[in-house]
Parts: structure tokens; sequence; C-alpha cells
């Protein structure tokens, strides 16, 4: 049986708290990508990066190593 994908915190690519790390893992993308595009919504529009970047580091858990 296939095990079901989790949105979670990466452990391997991390910068900060793996948060865009883990969004990569999870659409399998590269994680430079997601940073750069994280960067770019905060940046150019109404979107508050900073406080959803803390949010999600509380709510999601942390991957096993």
């Amino acid at each position: 049986m296939e095990e079901k994908k989790r949105l979670m915190r990466s452990v391997r690519e991390r910068k900060i708290a793996g948060v865009c790390g883990g969004i990569a893992n999870y659409l399998d993308l590269d994680p430079t990508i997601v940073r750069i595009v994280y960067i770019l919504l905060t940046i150019f529009t109404v979107f508050t990066g900073g406080i959803a970047y803390i949010i999600m580091w509380m709510i999601m858990p942390e991957e096993r190593a």
C-alpha cells in the first residue's frame, strides 16, 4: 500500500525552519524555486510572508530524519 503524502517541514532542505523545503518536497519541486517564488510573493503582493512563514513553522510537523 502506498504511503499517503504529508506536508512536513524538511530536515535536509532547511535554511531557516524547513518550511519551503517541506513544501518543495510535497510538490516535488526544487526547494530553490519554492524559496524564490515565496520571496517574490512576499515582496510584490499583499501576502504577509513573514507572518505566514512563522505560522507554518509552528503548525507544520517536522519530518523524521
